[in-house]
């Protein structure tokens, strides 16, 4: 019994790890009035950057830097379509992961040969104990961010009136665009776990985690202690999948985070309320 516990509570912890991270992100950016549903996107590119770079060079560190730059240029991209562009955010988000998982297989089979996944070398691997260590600490970090400094009340203030902030002198674009970056960087280093854990790239290996993340984030109330609160419940029931694959159907096992997550959203999405300017263009007015 107790081999089971251990072995559960472990899968919990790695399961709910990018879970956290990509939450986070996504807090970053909603709290600023936009809304990102390519969090999948995000976390696809940064497992397939840094897992690209590991393998060809060997240095995790390097692999890390090179998908955390890559990914701010990212946000900043996706930032330009949203805020300055005023494209649907919904659909700029979809567009977003679309290009992610075709972009990143074709790049795989550019430098692999046409293969469509690749491994990592063990000296290249990063200990995925550093995400989890760096998952925790950002709950209380942001937490303080959000409520106690000016950049986090700022971010609040143009995602719930903007044009109240922009009154006060509050340059709305700019913080919008903060959040929208923060919010790729956060979710790229969410994805770069994943390939640093298993070892590997494979095709779509983010596997729906960035959509379960925005669930996160709402069960979560968008407050980064509700985050890994849920983060855990759904960490908690992919670890119970991964024990009873082994005793059902694997097509069964499979469903058990994805309903999960549905029950959720249909359960409590009714109690959460999202910051009031959330997926509204901010038009400035005119002097």
């Amino acid at each position: 019994m107790n081999e089971i516990l251990t072995v559960l509570t472990q899968y919990t912890v790695i399961g709910s790890t990018p879970l956290v991270l990509a939450g986070l992100g996504g807090l970053f950016s909603e709290k600023a009035g936009v809304i990102n549903i390519g969090l999948e996107g995000f976390m696809l590119f940064g497992a397939f950057f840094s897992a690209l770079v590991a393998a060809k060079t060997g240095n995790p560190l390097l692999a890390l830097f090179v998908s955390t730059a890559l990914l701010t240029v990212l946000g900043l991209v996706f930032a330009v379509f949203t805020v300055t562009l005023k494209a649907n955010q919904v659909v700029s988000g979809v567009a977003l992961n679309m290009l992610a998982s075709g972009l990143t297989l074709f790049l795989s089979q550019v430098f692999f040969d046409r293969h469509r996944s690749f491994t990592i070398p063990d000296e290249a691997k990063l200990d995925s104990g550093l995400f989890v260590v760096a998952a925790l600490l950002l709950v209380p970090l942001m937490t303080l961010v959000l409520d106690r400094t000016r950049l986090g009340l700022r971010l609040r203030a143009v995602g719930e009136n903007p044009r109240a902030a922009d009154t006060a002198g509050i340059s709305v674009t700019f913080y919008r665009y903060v959040g929208v970056t923060l919010s790729g960087v956060l979710a790229g280093f969410a994805g770069s776990f994943l390939p640093f854990y298993s070892g590997s790239f494979v095709k779509n290996m983010t596997a729906g985690r960035g959509f379960i993340a925005l669930a996160v984030l709402i069960f979560g109330k968008w407050r980064p202690a509700g985050v890994l609160g849920a983060a855990l419940v759904f960490g908690f029931a992919d670890a119970v999948q991964t024990l009873l694959s082994a005793h059902i159907p694997s097509q069964f096992a499979a469903m058990i985070p994805y309903v999960v997550t549905i029950v959720i959203l249909v359960g409590f999405i009714g109690r959460a309320v999202p910051p009031a300017a959330l997926g509204l263009p901010y038009e400035k007015e005119s002097k």
